[in-house]
């Protein structure tokens, strides 16, 4: 399943960190996309996001709230009208916020901001957009399931792995670690929901990146983890078929525990 042909991607959360390396990659491939969409919430703010479209014309950048329904619906409008009639081949839920408490110092209202744009975010992306996966899965029948057919790609994290709860901040970043814990199990869901659409749906951990999240002492640089040189995520959505219709993968492509 080397290079793989993706007509069309969209890339929430792309203003910055893995979200704006992912559009780099992708429109500096050697066969890069027809369409690349870099979905934001205030993209007229990002120089580095109208630079990238000066010199790229696949680059489409898009408006999107992932917490607001109606201003997700506006970005599926836009995207629609630019594939005019075609689907989208891949969807990437990239977009995604961390607050540093411990369980004792969290609050409610923290709990569902971080779930709300994490969790929530993710679900009503995938479903605002479906009827485009689902066109993009019904243009090509007879190919295998993979990253030019149909997929939905939740960016997670280990964090989030029940089995894994002692590795690294074992009692911080409780909003962040429980909202991941819900997004795996949501791309469980929607992997069973849309297989028979010709959707596959997997959850990625990027690995601790030197992003404005991660913070400069992660030990991997975005390049390492994304995979401009031809590895990381990049090389991995190469190789994505039914097999891995809702696995949770790393940044390898290894499988990590639940």
């Amino acid at each position: 399943m080397a290079n793989l042909i993706i007509c069309s991607v969209l890339v929430t959360g792309s203003s910055c960190g893995i979200g704006l390396e992912l559009l780099k990659t992708f429109v500096n491939k050697r066969n890069p996309p027809e369409h690349v969409f870099a979905a934001c919430r205030n993209p007229e703010i990002i120089q580095e996001l109208k630079s990238l479209t000066s010199k790229h014309s696949n680059l489409v950048i898009v408006k999107m709230d992932v917490t607001d329904k109606a201003s997700i619906e506006d970005a599926y409008s836009a995207v629609k009208e630019t594939l005019k009639g075609h689907g989208l081949n891949l969807q990437i839920n990239n977009a995604g916020i961390a607050i540093f408490h411990s369980a004792n110092e969290t609050t409610a209202e923290d709990m569902m901001r971080v779930y709300e744009t994490n969790t929530v975010g993710p679900m009503l992306v995938t479903q605002t957009f479906a009827p485009l996966l689902k066109k993009a899965a019904q243009e090509n029948p007879k190919e295998v399931m993979s990253c030019s057919k149909a997929a939905v790609i939740h960016t997670s994290s280990s964090l989030g792995s029940l089995e894994s709860t002692t590795h690294l901040y074992p009692d911080a970043l409780i909003e962040y670690r429980c909202s991941k814990t819900g997004l795996n199990m949501l791309t469980r869901c929607q992997a069973e929901a849309y297989k028979t659409d010709g959707i596959i749906a997997v959850a990625f951990e990027p690995g601790w990146v030197q992003t404005d999240m991660g913070g400069a002492k992660a030990p991997l640089k975005l390049h390492e983890s994304v995979g401009g040189g031809g590895g990381g995520i990049m090389k991995v959505f190469d190789t994505l078929t039914e097999k891995h219709n809702g696995m949770f993968l790393d940044y390898k492509g290894l499988t990590l525990p639940w």
